[in-house]
């Protein structure tokens, strides 16, 4: 296998997820939209498998009568599915109309955009002349394109480009700037031709904005798309409370689309302007709170290992102080080691944040912004809140206990599209197999875990004739009334194992001329090349106790 950071492997899975009909460029036929995706029809296929196990191990399966390993105590599980647009005024008190926003730089030359914290560089000198060439390449990618900046402003030839100086290692822009070290007028931006064409930066609100109805054309009650699921939750936590008859602690779960207008999209569908998130908003007594964090950040870390992400492509980092959100008590990142970024980095898969009682005071009182350590209502230059909340009580009544408390929120926040492309990542492989001479072939395999596999089996018989297909057609039927699987009679069944290898399909049951004598078929295992004859009357059976295990 290639190692993890080799750009020619990610373009390969790339490639691989477009001519297997995983992942499309939306609009493609227009020249397509960048930041946009279409699923396929393996691809929606591996998705909705990926968001139901999610559900059903969070939610639908969750034994609320028993103590989970490293839960403090039993809990109940629910979900939700609120809408895409909500009320202007959820946005002004979450924090998102004021402060969900990225730096934005521009460059007069090129008329490009930047995100200013995806900015690098490093000085760069010859013969006298010294410039420091930016770049907005990441991974394995980020410095030879500094160097084909280097060699195009210093006009060198190829043989001429170990004359130039480097000092040191490439560094953000951003904390060079901040240091002055770097001034912008200095700086050659990643698409210009000569320094001092990058602007100053400046904020860019990342939320998607739309009218509706009577508020069309009132800048001051715009609506937007809902940039998380999660707001929508705390709208309806006292509506849960008083219908589901659930008591803290418990979660609410929700999938559902988010739009985030991001500067520059990128790394194919890692970094989407209109993504899929599974999130739950977990209530719980605010002196359980820092154990029921622990338990969330552990649980959610092992179902991603349970699912067959490799290990060491996996890291749990708790942010540092300074990364944390003013309202966050602690949070922790699951993340995944992706092709696309160079060795040793790591890009985020899920967030688990304990975000304390932020979110339902600030849906009570007002804004909140953090002042002497403690979380207090923003008031305007008027003296009243800033930003109203709805004035509603949510807090929360323990009958055993007999208190009355705001419950702390544990949120873990996980991004459809980002564990797609991570398991994606992590299943293809590339290995020699015999073909039907008996001679190695190259061959491309998707090792998806049989529970996120597309397909879980096909059935195919090893010619068109001698009643093969008729055996073949009635065991499909059977398996197909129970898992998705394919009828393939087309081409060699080597050719008809390599499409399925490459679609991530399990298993695959080819009737022969021994099947008609003894009513056996061969099942070919995916991942082990092993071949075995059982008795096709317990092939249902089997591959259904298989995809349990």
């Amino acid at each position: 296998m290639d190692k993890q950071n080799d750009q020619s492997r990610m373009d390969r899975i790339v490639s691989l997820a477009k001519r297997r009909g995983f992942i499309f460029q939306s609009s493609e036929i227009y020249g397509g939209l960048n930041g946009f995706w279409d699923y396929g029809p393996l691809g929606v296929a591996l998705k909705r498998n990926l968001k139901e196990s999610w559900w059903h191990d969070m939610v639908a399966g969750h034994d609320e009568l028993s103590i989970l390993p490293g839960a403090p105590t039993s809990y109940e599980m629910t979900g939700l599915d609120c809408t895409i647009i909500m009320h202007p005024q959820v946005w002004k008190c979450s924090g998102h109309f004021d402060l969900f926003h990225d730096w934005m730089i521009d460059c007069r030359e090129s008329k490009r955009r930047y995100r200013y914290d995806h900015l690098h560089g490093r000085w760069a000198s010859h013969r006298g002349k010294k410039v420091f060439i930016v770049t907005d390449q990441s991974g394995d990618e980020a410095a030879p394109h500094t160097v084909q900046k280097a060699q195009k402003f210093f006009g060198l030839r190829a043989k001429q480009v170990d004359e130039i100086e480097w000092e040191g290692s490439l560094v953000p822009l951003a904390a060079s700037v901040v240091a002055g070290t770097v001034a912008l007028s200095g700086v050659l931006g990643p698409d210009a031709s000569e320094p001092g064409t990058l602007t100053e930066p400046r904020e860019f609100n990342l939320m998607f904005e739309t009218r509706i109805g009577a508020l069309a054309g009132n800048d001051d009650d715009r609506a937007f798309l809902r940039p998380e699921t999660a707001q929508g939750i705390f709208m309806n936590f006292k509506n849960v409370l008083d219908t589901s008859r659930v008591s803290v602690p418990f979660g609410i779960a929700q999938i559902g689309k988010s739009f985030r207008n991001e500067i520059t999209p990128r790394n194919f569908t890692f970094r989407s302007r209109e993504f899929e998130q599974m999130e739950i908003e977990f209530f719980c007594k605010p002196a359980d709170s820092a154990a029921w964090y622990r338990y969330w950040r552990d649980r959610r870390w092992n179902w991603y290992l349970g699912l067959g992400l490799t290990a060491g492509k996996l890291q749990l980092r708790e942010h540092d102080a300074d990364e944390l959100s003013h309202y966050s008590v602690g949070t922790a990142d699951i993340e995944y080691a992706f092709p696309f970024l160079a060795e040793g980095e790591f890009g985020e898969l899920e967030g688990i944040a304990h975000r304390g009682d932020f979110d339902l005071r600030s849906h009570m009182e007002g804004k909140l912004v953090r002042k002497d350590g403690q979380l207090v209502v923003e008031m305007g230059p008027d003296g009243k809140p800033r930003h109203r909340g709805s004035g509603k009580d949510l807090s929360y009544f323990d009958d055993a206990t007999r208190e009355r408390y705001v419950p702390h929120v544990i949120e873990p926040s996980a991004g459809a599209d980002r564990a797609v492309l991570a398991f994606l990542c992590d299943a293809y492989h590339e290995d020699e197999v015999p073909d039907e001479d008996g001679k190695p072939r190259s061959r491309t395999v998707l090792k998806l875990h049989p529970r996120l596999a597309p397909l879980k089996a096909a059935i195919l018989p090893l010619v068109k004739k001698d009643g093969m297909p008729e055996v073949a057609i009635d065991l499909y039927r059977r398996l197909k009334a129970l898992m998705p699987c394919m009828y393939d009679e087309k081409g060699s069944v080597g050719r008809r194992y390599a499409r399925q290898d490459e679609a991530g399909t399990p298993w695959c049951l080819t009737i022969d001329g021994q099947t008609l004598t003894d009513q056996t078929v061969t099942l070919r295992d995916r991942d082990t090349l092993v071949q075995a004859r059982v008795p096709i009357a317990e092939c249902v059976d089997m591959l259904r106790e298989r995809l349990r295990g």
